[in-house]
C-alpha cells in the first residue's frame, strides 16, 4: 500500500505526506505544527505517527511549522548541509538532521528517495522522487525552470507534484508586488508559470503518468482554472490528457489522498 496527500500547497504554505506500509513521511512543514496535526487527522493519522520530514528547501512556506514539530517528536529532518545551516536559527537545538549530498539517492525503510538540484533563489533547494514498489512519485515545486535534469528525474513518475505558481497576465498586472519582485518570480531561479508548467507537464507525460497535482498557486496571481487550463490544453496536444488526471491543491485545506494498492 501507499497512500499520498497534500497536506498544503501555494504560497504561503507547503506540506505533503506519503505512507506505505514501513515509512511515514512528510514533505516540507510550510504550515503550523497544529495545522499539520488537523490536515493528518483527516486521513486517520497525527504528527506522532511522523517517522521524518524531508526538507526542500529553507523558505518560510516550507518550513515554518518544523521546529514546533521536531521539538515535539525530534524525528529526523534529511536535507543538505547548506539548508541545515539554514535552519539552526530556527531551531538550534535541534540535532537530528540526516544530511545528504544533493543527488544523491537515499534508501528510508521501503521507499527509495531521489534527491535532485532545482533552479530557484535558496541556497540549496532540492526536488524528490520517491520510488516505491507500486510506483514513482515526483516532487516539484519551487522552481524557475525545468532543466534536463529535472525532467530526467521525474519522467517515469506515476504521480507529479507540479508547481503552476502564476498566469503571467495576471502578474503584470498585480500592483501589490513591485517591479523588481515581478522579475524575480519570473527568472530563471524563481517560479514556473502556468505555461511553463503545462511544457513540463507535456516533456514528462508518458503513458505511466497517472495523476499530475498541480501545486504552489499565488493567491493572488493566479487562479485554478487558468493553471489547469493551461495544462489541460498542452497535454492534449499531444494526445495525453485522456490518461492524465489532473487535480487541483490549496493552502488551506488537504487534497484527497492518492491510494496505490
Amino acid at each position: 500500500m501507499l497512500s499520498f496527500t497534500i497536506l498544503a500547497s501555494g504560497s504561503s504554505g507547503n506540506c505533503a505526506f506519503l505512507e506505505t506500509e514501513n515509512a511515514r513521511i512528510l514533505v516540507d512543514a510550510g504550515i503550523s505544527c497544529r495545522q499539520i496535526d488537523t490536515r493528518l487527522s483527516a486521513i486517520g493519522r497525527q504528527v506522532s505517527d511522523i517517522d521524518a520530514v524531508f526538507i526542500t528547501h529553507e523558505h518560510s512556506d516550507h518550513v515554518c511549522g518544523l521546529a514546533t514539530l521536531a521539538k515535539k517528536r525530534n524525528m529526523p529532518v534529511y536535507c543538505n548541509k547548506l539548508t541545515a545551516q539554514c535552519l539552526k536559527p530556527l531551531m538550534p537545538d535541534f540535532t537530528n538532521y540526516i544530511l545528504f549530498d544533493t543527488g544523491a539517492t537515499l534508501k528510508y525503510c521501503d521507499v527509495k528517495v531521489e534527491t535532485f538540484a532545482v533552479p530557484h533563489d535558496a541556497y540549496d533547494p532540492v526536488g524528490y522522487a520517491f520510488q516505491h514498489k507500486l510506483g514513482r512519485i515526483g516532487f516539484l515545486t519551487d522552481l524557475g525552470y525545468a532543466t534536463k535534469l529535472v525532467v530526467d528525474r521525474v519522467k517515469r513518475s506515476r504521480a507529479l507534484v507540479l508547481e503552476a505558481n502564476y498566469d503571467m497576465g495576471m502578474l503584470h498586472a498585480d500592483t501589490k508586488r513591485p517591479w523588481s519582485v515581478k522579475q524575480r518570480i519570473i527568472s530563471r531561479h524563481g517560479h514556473l508559470s502556468n505555461e511553463a508548467a503545462a511544457e513540463v507537464a507535456a516533456q514528462v507525460a508518458t503513458a505511466g503518468l497517472e495523476d499530475i497535482y498541480l501545486g504552489h498557486l499565488s493567491a493572488d496571481c493566479n487562479k485554478p482554472e487558468l493553471a489547469r487550463q493551461a495544462v489541460q490544453q498542452r497535454l492534449s496536444q499531444d494526445g495525453w490528457l485522456n490518461l492524465t488526471r489532473l487535480h487541483e491543491t490549496s493552502p488551506s485545506t488537504a487534497c484527497a489522498s492518492l491510494v496505490w494498492r
